[in-house]
């Protein structure tokens, strides 16, 4: 609860504490936040100097927008939460933990794509190695193998992989058995559903405890997150200008102020 006080001549002098204010006014009016509501209360001073102690204290948890009410299921304990659903996607528990998994693999295929995009242009535009721009990488014929086996392998694969994955995560630990991976459990030793581990996918031991390692949780979803926009920067980029991402940054640093995405946007329009 929040209480106000306002009136004629209001004084306020902070202090250190839970953002706690001194107000010093005469016919006084107080505003009560109560239920998602304000009451309000008036009064008339009988002290020509009436003093109010008034404590403001604001919320334990950060959140997308400063001061606004989180929703009741996003309570903070899941790795960067800041009660962001607008949609109410997560109010149902079993779709919210689904997306907090469709989250986290998407974050991760985004920062493999960013972080390939940019090695592979990077190589190619400073000509180290003849490669094609990322977009037409798709369109390359390779010696080894044609086009239909690449795609027929990698259906294969990561349909594997990801039917795997979907089986651990609708029954917690059962893809750690023995038996359940060719024999390789003890290679990967799954930590909790999305969080492989072992010395394939966790080779430098990092987070093995896993129930207390918020912190890297935290870490890797604020990078995917940030690498789901740069993914997403990187195809609006490609459509507008036709070039890679490096030659975008080459371009603006040659004429930062009058290569922008606003000159650009609006250039194609015309």
């Amino acid at each position: 609860m929040m209480q106000i006080a306002v009136g004629r001549g209001i004084q306020m002098l902070a202090y250190s504490g839970s953002f706690p204010f001194t107000v010093k006014s005469r016919d006084r009016t107080s505003f009560t936040r109560s239920n998602g509501g304000w009451l309000v209360k008036k009064g008339a001073g009988s002290a020509p100097n009436h003093h109010r102690v008034v404590v403001v204290r604001a919320q334990d948890r950060p959140t997308w927008l400063p001061g606004l009410d989180p929703p009741p299921y996003l309570d903070g304990t899941l790795a960067g939460d800041f009660g962001f659903d607008p949609l109410g996607l997560g109010e149902d528990p079993d779709s919210l933990k689904w997306y907090v998994q469709a989250e986290l693999v998407h974050a991760r295929f985004a920062m493999a794509g960013v972080a390939g995009i940019l090695a592979t242009d990077l190589l190619r535009v400073t000509g180290i190695r003849n490669l094609p721009v990322w977009y037409e990488a798709g369109a390359t014929k390779f010696s080894f193998a044609s086009t239909r086996t690449l795609i027929i392998v990698q259906l294969l694969l990561m349909g594997f992989a990801e039917t795997k994955r979907y089986m651990d995560f609708k029954t917690p630990g059962s893809q750690a058995k023995d038996g359940s991976f060719f024999g390789l459990e003890a290679s990967f030793q799954g930590l909790e559903p999305g969080y492989p581990g072992g010395p394939l996918l966790n080779p430098l031991g990092l987070a093995k405890d896993i129930k207390n390692a918020h912190e890297w949780k935290l870490k890797e979803i604020k990078n995917g997150r940030l690498a789901m926009v740069a993914i997403l920067g990187i195809f609006v980029q490609a459509n507008v200008t036709h070039v890679g991402p490096i030659d975008n940054l080459i371009q603006h640093l040659s004429n930062p102020w009058h290569t922008t995405i606003i000159q650009i946007v609006f250039g194609s329009k015309s």
